[in-house]
């Protein structure tokens, strides 16, 4: 192992800090590095492997697909494609679809329909308002939209037209927004920003502000989306529906793929030349995304994933109860993180990966839970022991 890893020090740009394991296989939600150590997989990939890892209908539909054909041109026609945006449009609110190839690029692509829009329907408005502590990628539009200036400041100057307001707080959006606001954009619930949930009735309030400032509410579900908090998007559980979406991580089961979803009005301003990808609407990686969906309306994935979450979050509120360095069980379905009360989360990410447990530490204070929507019970008791050692141990 530790080859491999000497070869990656000495060819790979060093900008991650990766834990000191070489993965080499999955399945379900385990892994097992390359010599041999077995791991429960509780950060999928970032939210990737919805499925767990090597599902087999995902794995069958990719396979299957390679076989026909791996890549076309954008400019044909494909049936993966079409059959894809036919379940995302028929299970959202929305009634179009583009595809690519990541969050990031769907964060961008989203952002140059509601500035088309902009620019066509509102006299040039092109100021979007964004969170503070929200993510939305690290490709320069996206990254001037995220909230975080830690992750912007270095690579300033950065495209204009961004704001950025606190999360939860209805008054400062209201009082950011000016002439020039065309749209809002946000994560539903924040990710990467340290598992944040909305207040009761606030995207409810800025559904309504956009509403009547004739605002796009853009909501990024990149994380949330694919059923992560129990329901297929997370916006349901808020009682709204965006006027923009983009969707990613799980939706392919670990294959690379990104979508901006769309009303028809919105969708038309993009015209043939205004965007486009070479690899996006990949015939394998839809398929992949047709079978993701299948499976989980199919077997009622939807279900299964609450029952989990109320077990996983059973065991981690009796931690917070006999614990005291656990302060607070965060998030929503199966996207979850705990709290603790000093910044010690890189010893615990440390020991539970020694006992077999993969976790991230999202913030110093933070960790950050999301396993399969088809783990099982016996895994959330086994990595919630561990866990629960791990914190022992690191913070005493």
């Amino acid at each position: 192992m530790s080859d491999w890893i000497e070869r990656d020090s000495k060819y790979l740009f060093q900008n991650y800090g990766r834990q000191p394991i070489v993965l080499e296989r999955g399945e379900g939600s385990r892994v097992w590095d390359s010599e041999g150590n077995e791991y429960l997989d509780f950060v999928g990939g970032l939210a990737v492997t919805s499925l767990g890892h090597s599902h087999p209908a995902v794995a069958a539909a990719a396979a299957a697909q390679a076989e026909q054909l791996i890549h076309v041109s954008n400019l044909y026609y494909t049936t993966p494609m079409i059959e894809l945006a036919e379940l995302l449009v028929e299970n959202s609110p929305l009634d179009r679809v583009f595809f690519c190839n990541s969050g990031a690029e769907a964060i961008e692509a989203a952002i140059k329909v509601a500035r088309r829009w902009g620019h066509d329907e509102q006299g040039g408005k092109h100021g979007i308002i964004a969170m503070q502590d929200g993510f939305h990628g690290r490709s320069l539009g996206a990254l001037a939209a995220t909230g975080t200036a830690r992750y912007r400041e270095p690579f300033e100057p950065l495209p204009t037209g961004f704001s950025h307001v606190p999360w939860n707080d209805l008054d400062a959006l209201k009082a950011a927004t000016d002439d020039n606001t065309v749209a809002v954009l946000m994560e539903p619930i924040q990710g990467e920003g340290g598992v944040n949930a909305p207040a009761p009735g606030y995207l409810q309030g800025v559904r309504d502000w956009c509403d009547e400032n004739g605002l796009l509410l853009i909501l990024d579900e990149i994380q949330s989306g694919i059923g992560r908090t129990g329901t297929l998007w997370a916006h349901e559980q808020d009682g709204i529906e965006p006027d923009i979406m983009c969707v990613a991580k799980g939706l392919a089961g670990g294959l690379p793929i990104g979508a901006v979803l769309a009303r028809e009005e919105l969708a038309g301003h993009l015209v043939p030349g205004d965007h486009g990808t070479t690899f996006g609407a990949n015939p394998v990686a839809t398929a992949a995304g047709v079978a993701v969906l299948r499976y989980i309306f199919e077997n009622d994935v939807l279900a299964a994933a609450r029952r989990a979450s109320d077990r996983l979050v059973a065991r981690l509120r009796a931690m917070e109860d006999s614990l005291p360095a656990v302060t607070e069980v965060r998030g929503r379905g199966l996207l979850l993180a705990v709290s603790l009360s000093s910044e010690a989360t890189a010893g615990v990410v440390t020991l539970c990966r020694e006992r077999g447990l993969l976790v991230n530490n999202v913030r110093p204070d933070r960790i950050r839970l999301m396993p399969a929507l088809i783990v099982g019970d016996e895994e959330i008791d086994r990595a919630c022991d561990i866990l629960e050692e791990a914190i022992q141990l690191a913070t005493s």
